[in-house]
């Protein structure tokens, strides 16, 4: 090599390892979490799970679509191509950012349980199988789909392309086939659960009697249809025409529920985000049937700590953290539910006052084997998740999800989708409990979009998926940018926490305080600490962290920023 070109090598080498040394450079190999750069954008985002619906959201951007438009295309796109987290079978929420209002916009899009079967009918049903509690799979645990009645909301509020453009792209898939993506073909193959269910999930979802691998094309001729009667028909076609005579058939025959006349009487519900200050930043989640309150509740209690002086991963922030979870569910086992039913003490759950109130019960040197819940009326005076954003400044925050994996297992022979098991997450004793079984009712939900401000104007659209761990995933993202000032890629591919064993739904709290499951990533010595000084039970866990997808609004630059962990198998794409 010439002398030249040898000194050009070093001098650009030393000048990487100055910048490194001054903090110019953030984003190192050796970091000691694997990550990869932001998408950056001007004109418009989408940031999903599966590459090839986000490449479908960004689409309907090019062809001038907006943000809804987008968001609904990505989401019916999901139904296809992840039928493990979500499809139109289930239920959607959505924080919307109107640019020409300049406002949020809340969407409870979730459905109720079904009219005709009473508290004692169910009770009989479940005596019959010997259980206790709703299970997963079958007929029992359908409630009405609000998912496609979410789409046609938001698009008669905001959207601008026609709903036959804007599924045209999934029908097309749908017809010629996709090849599987590596997680989601892993969490294919447990549609083998649905062999003995009615209906044509088992042969649709693995045809010849074998899931789809990695790699390999899938079609659902049937679902291409179903989209197409959707497209021509709208959500009447859905829940008054056709497809709901189809439903009322179908259950009636084997044993159902679900009727016409339930999927007649749905609606979906517009409602107003709610929020906390967090260290000057505005935290949007959705008031309950969702969960979402519950990392309002956590944030709340953690702003009193100096987490940035403890630090990110040490075993003080942690222990504390968890303590604020667990104060949270337990609040959350015993209030959130459906708001027609229950009087829910909102304004004290969120109350400042009401957070200090439980963070006092905090022994900043050691676990809790167990909390109570609160008293906050004193203080009143596996799911999909997708983020869209438009070149006029309008930001969607949307989650969807069947529930457990691929729903109940039931679907209808030619219609392509398969219904959710949300009716699971009734309590079905004691009989005055919030969330306890009740026709024509809403369920406690998991799924929760999140939505950020910043001085009055829109800063972050994000969600994480996965059940539980969806507030505790919430809160860990807003702490790893505000107060550890990770970027945005960064803050969902750190290693995160999981603890388990609060009241939830349908249990009471773990009498040992439950386990803190700990990713890989964190160090050694704060696994020691958390458990021999804080005696937290620790466990090792490689999965059940949730899947996070953001866009934050870079308003100095006006840029969008978007970020897709790596857990999942998508990404963050713009133009």
């Amino acid at each position: 090599m010439p002398r030249l070109a040898r000194f050009s090598l070093l001098s650009i080498g030393l000048t990487a390892f100055l910048m490194q040394l001054s903090g110019q450079i953030d984003r190192l190999a050796s970091k000691p979490f694997a990550t990869r750069a932001e998408v950056m954008a001007q004109h418009g985002m989408v940031a999903t799970s599966q590459p090839l619906a986000a490449q479908i959201g960004l689409d309907v951007l090019k062809a001038g679509g907006n943000a809804i438009d987008a968001a609904i295309a990505t989401n019916a796109a999901l139904g296809l191509m992840e039928p493990t987290g979500s499809g139109i079978g289930g239920d959607l929420f959505a924080i919307v950012w109107s640019a020409k209002d300049q406002k949020l916009y809340g969407l409870n899009a979730s459905g109720r349980s079904p009219l005709g079967l009473s508290y004692d009918q169910l009770k009989a049903e479940l005596d019959e199988l010997g259980v206790e509690t709703i299970p997963s799979r079958g007929m029992l645990p359908i409630s009405v789909p609000g998912a496609v009645d979410g789409w046609y909301e938001l698009h008669e509020k905001f959207g601008r392309m026609p709903m036959a453009d804007i599924l045209a792209p999934s029908i097309d898939y749908a017809e010629k086939g996709f090849p599987l993506t590596e997680l989601i073909a892993y969490y294919w193959k447990f549609a083998y659960l649905y062999e003995d269910v009615p209906g044509a999930a088992y042969e649709t979802w693995m045809p010849g009697g074998v899931a789809p691998k990695k790699g390999e094309i899938f079609k659902n001729p049937d679902l291409a249809n179903t989209y197409r009667r959707i497209a021509a028909g709208g959500r009447e076609v859905f829940y008054r025409g056709e497809i709901a005579d189809e439903i009322d058939a179908f259950m009636r025959t084997h044993g159902g529920y679900l009727r016409k006349a339930d999927l007649e009487a749905h609606t979906s519900t517009w409602i107003d985000p709610v929020s906390v200050n967090y260290r000057g930043y505005d935290v949007y989640e959705l008031p309950p049937n969702g969960q979402g309150i519950a990392a309002l509740q956590m944030l709340n209690i953690l702003e009193a700590y100096d987490l940035r002086a403890m630090g990110r991963q040490s075993p003080e922030a942690l222990h504390l953290m968890v303590e604020a979870k667990k104060l949270a569910f337990e609040d959350r086992a015993k209030f959130y539910a459906d708001p027609d039913f229950s009087d829910i003490p909102l304004e004290g759950l969120l109350s400042k006052a009401y957070a200090a109130e439980r963070r006092a019960l905090i022994n900043p040197e050691r676990a809790a084997k167990r909390y109570d819940a609160g008293n906050p009326a004193l203080q009143q005076g596996d799911t999909v998740y997708l983020t869209t954003a438009d070149s006029e400044g309008n930001m969607v925050s949307l989650i969807q999800s069947n529930y457990r994996g691929m729903g109940s297992g039931v679907m209808v022979p030619g219609q392509g989708f398969g219904f959710q098991d949300r009716g699971e997450m009734f309590v079905f004793e004691p009989r005055d409990h919030a969330n306890v079984y009740a026709p024509g009712k809403r369920p406690f939900h998991t799924i929760i979009p999140a939505f950020v401000m910043k001085d009055g104007k829109p800063w972050l659209s994000f969600g994480l998926m996965g059940g539980a761990m969806q507030p505790q995933g919430h809160a860990q993202i807003i702490m790893n940018l505000v107060d550890f000032d990770l970027n945005l890629q960064e803050a969902g591919d750190a290693a995160r926490w999981q603890h388990h064993g609060s009241s939830d739904y349908n249990n009471p709290p773990m009498a040992d305080g439950g386990h803190v499951a700990l990713e890989d990533g964190f160090p050694a010595e704060t696994r020691r600490k958390l458990d021999r000084h804080y005696r937290h039970q620790i466990r090792y866990d490689i999965g059940g962290y949730g899947g996070y997808q953001a866009i934050m609004w870079d308003a100095e630059n006006e840029v969008y920023i978007g970020a897709s962990e790596s857990r999942k198998d998508g990404h963050a794409v713009g133009y």
